[in-house]
């Protein structure tokens, strides 16, 4: 049980700490592009974070699991 609890913080702080990277990655493409935030928040980060999802969906229908890559 205690390294199951020590699983989910190393788990979540690497989340938070990979978020923040991720983010300030962000800003300086966009502070290197010359572009607004906003831009690349609505077209890199986006695309980003919906990805994975995207794969999962695809990889499931291409092995005929089509009700899991629906939602």
């Amino acid at each position: 049980m205690l390294v199951a609890i020590a699983a989910i913080v190393v788990g979540v702080a690497l989340l938070v700490w990979g978020a923040d990277r991720f983010v300030d990655g962000a800003a300086s493409v966009a502070k290197n592009l010359r572009v607004p935030p906003l831009v690349i928040g609505l077209t890199i980060v986006s695309i980003g974070t919906s990805l994975p999802e995207m794969i999962v969906s695809a990889m499931a229908a291409l092995d005929g699991n089509r009700d899991l890559g629906i939602g």
